[in-house]
């Protein structure tokens, strides 16, 4: 059978256009096919690639999608897969890149790693979003995190929070992150929250900037709802899925949050633990660590 792959790049930065021509050319030369977005095709510059639509089912029958760019290249390459359920692989050409699963120095061995078949598959959990206000409902998902957020900079936004249909506080507040492990090292970390394992099941609800006695990050269950309200005093209000998807919140606007059950997957070089994975991509400093370093088998 045929094997195609789907090739997305950040054509603003040259380096990705450069970059996306040397794994095309390695993947033509092992014989497979390859495609490329609509929007991107002049600027890549691939006569023998197949040319589709920026669509939900562009990635239908690939086998996989590789990325190059930062992390938002990657959601924006998550938006084109999950229906499919074709599985993305990240090069990151940004900076600090968590969703990336290999380096710009990585290039050639990536596409070596993607001719001979040596990549493994994850699963990570993402969220469905609902916006109910007035009788009608707004539905939308995320695999970082829904953020409400104020749109009157000089004014808190007065915001109920909601947990499984109680009521938990009122926060005046920036906004609201409600986030998955995977967007715990994203928005949610540069508002104060937790880092998650990917591998753990749950959701965060971190505050951002709350005037509140009681406006600490929690941690739920991933069988949780989340529910957050704008409240009537407010002008008004913005939902962020993503940092890419939209939604416009008036008062009396209810934003729903749980589990979605369809995940993104995420193909995976290098079984790389996480915590080796935070002392990369943020520098943390080890020296002096003295415990015994094993090699993990799975």
């Amino acid at each position: 059978m045929s094997r195609t792959v789907l090739i997305m790049a950040h054509t603003g930065r040259p380096g990705a256009v450069t970059s996306a021509r040397l794994v095309i050319r390695q993947l033509e030369e092992a014989g497979i096919g390859v495609r490329v977005l609509e929007d991107e095709a002049e600027d890549i510059g691939c006569a023998k690639a197949e040319v589709c639509p920026a669509a939900p089912d562009a990635s239908e029958g690939a086998e996989l999608v590789i990325v190059l760019g930062g992390d938002g290249t990657l959601l924006r390459g998550a938006e084109l897969t999950r229906e499919t359920g074709t599985p993305v692989l990240g090069v990151n050409l940004g900076h600090v890149g968590f969703l990336a699963e290999a380096e710009r120095a990585d290039l050639a061995a990536v596409a070596g790693r993607v001719v001979a078949g040596e990549y493994e598959v994850e699963e990570r959990m993402a969220i469905d979003v609902v916006v109910r206000h007035n009788g009608t409902d707004h539905r939308t998902w995320a695999l970082n995190e829904a953020s409400v957020e104020k749109v009157a900079r000089e004014r808190l936004l007065q915001l109920v929070v909601g947990i499984d249909g109680r009521p938990l506080s009122h926060w005046g507040c920036d906004g609201v992150v409600v986030a998955t492990p995977t967007g715990s090292t994203a928005y949610a970390f540069s508002a104060g929250g937790p880092v998650v394992w990917p591998e753990v099941e749950a959701m965060l609800v971190v505050p951002i900037s709350a005037h509140a006695l009681f406006a600490r990050p929690l941690v739920v269950s991933p069988a949780s709802t989340v529910a957050v309200e704008v409240t009537q005093e407010n002008e008004g209000a913005v939902l962020w899925c993503d940092g890419r998807r939209t939604v416009d919140l008036p008062p009396g606007a209810r934003v729903e949050v749980r589990r979605s059950e369809v995940p993104v997957r995420l193909a995976r070089l290098h079984l790389t633990p996480f915590t080796d994975r935070l002392v990369t991509k943020f520098g943390l400093p080890v020296a002096g660590w003295r415990g015994r370093v094993r090699t993990q088998e799975r």
